[in-house]
C-alpha cells in the first residue's frame, strides 16, 4: 500500500476518465471509479476486487458522494489522489439554452466537483497529504466559442475555485491542479457527453456551424491521445512541485498562448482608462 496510491476518479466509465482508470490499474494502483451507471464500469474495467472499487454515484447528492468516499477509505485505508473528471458539454447560445439546461450543466461540471472536494478534504487534511486534480477544458481559459458559452462558464468556474483551493490547502500539505485539455480522441463529442439545445434559433449561424463542426468534423479527428493524457496525469502527481495550471495537448497549448497574448495586448491598450479611476 505504501508504494502505490489510492485514486478516486469520477466520470470513469468513458472518455479520459476510463482511459486513466485502466492505466492506473495496469500500473498497480488502487482505484475507486465512479459513474452514474455501475454496470458500465464493471463491463469496461472489472467487477470489484482487491484493487478496484466501482461505485454508482450521484454527484449532485451529497449523501451519495459521502458514502462513496467513506467506502473508499474503508476499503483502501486512505485516499491519495482525487480526480474530478465527470462532466458533459452543453451546446447552445446563451439565448437558446434554458435556465434548466444551464443549471443542469453547472450541477455536474461545478457543484458535483465541489461536493467531491467537500467530502474528500477532511481525509486529506488529516493526512496532511494528497492531490486534487480538477479537469476543466481549454474552454475554461477562453470562451470565444460561439454556442459554448454555458459550458465554458462552468469550466471558468472550475479554474477559479481550483486557484482558491490551491491557496487554501497549500499549508495543509495538499496540492491542487486544474487541467485544461484540448481536443482528445475520446467519445466526448458523441452520446450523452454532448448535449444540444432543445430549441435552436436559426439566426445564430456561427454557433450552428461550430456545432456541426464539432459533431461531424472534429469528432474522431481530435489530435490528442487519451493514453498519453493518462500518463501525463500520473506524472503530474509524482511531481515534487506540481503546477496549479496544466494545459494538455499541443492545440490547447497554442490556444492558451494566443489567449494570453491577446489579453495582455488588450489590457495594455486601455491602460490609461483602466488606471484613470484612482484617487
Amino acid at each position: 500500500m505504501d508504494t502505490k496510491k489510492v485514486w478516486f476518479v469520477t466520470g470513469a466509465s468513458k472518455g479520459l476518465g476510463l482511459t486513466l482508470v485502466k492505466r492506473l490499474m495496469a500500473e498497480g494502483h488502487f482505484v475507486t471509479a465512479t459513474s452514474r451507471n455501475i454496470a458500465e464500469l464493471q463491463e469496461e474495467v472489472s467487477e470489484e476486487n482487491e484493487t478496484f472499487l466501482p461505485l454508482e454515484v450521484d454527484l449532485v447528492n451529497e449523501n451519495s458522494v459521502e458514502a462513496a468516499v467513506t467506502k473508499t477509505v474503508e476499503k483502501f485505508g486512505k485516499l491519495d489522489v482525487v480526480v474530478n473528471n465527470a462532466g458533459y458539454g452543453q451546446l447552445g447560445t446563451l439565448e437558446e439554452i434554458t435556465d434548466l439546461e444551464s443549471r443542469q450543466n453547472f450541477d455536474i461540471n461545478v457543484f458535483g466537483s465541489l461536493n467531491i472536494i467537500r467530502k474528500t478534504m477532511p481525509y486529506l487534511r488529516r493526512q496532511k497529504s494528497g492531490f486534487i486534480i480538477n479537469i476543466a477544458s481549454i474552454g475554461g481559459l477562453t470562451g470565444e466559442f460561439a454556442g459554448w458559452g454555458i459550458y465554458c462558464a462552468t469550466k471558468f468556474a472550475v479554474v477559479g475555485f481550483t486557484e482558491a483551493l490551491a491557496a487554501e490547502v497549500n499549508e495543509l500539505g495538499v496540492n491542487a491542479t486544474v487541467v485544461y485539455p484540448g481536443y482528445f480522441r475520446t467519445d466526448f463529442l458523441t452520446g450523452g457527453s454532448l448535449r444540444t439545445p432543445k430549441t435552436e434559433i436559426e439566426e445564430y449561424t456561427t454557433a450552428r456551424k461550430l456545432q456541426t463542426a464539432h459533431e461531424k468534423d472534429i469528432n474522431g479527428n481530435q489530435p490528442g491521445d487519451p493514453e498519453k493524457a493518462a500518463f501525463a496525469l500520473i506524472e503530474l502527481v509524482s511531481m515534487k512541485n506540481p503546477p496549479i495550471h496544466l494545459v494538455l495537448g499541443s492545440d490547447a497549448f497554442s490556444i492558451a498562448g494566443d489567449k494570453l497574448n491577446a489579453l495582455q495586448n488588450e489590457i495594455s491598450e486601455f491602460k490609461k482608462l483602466s488606471t484613470s479611476t484612482d484617487y
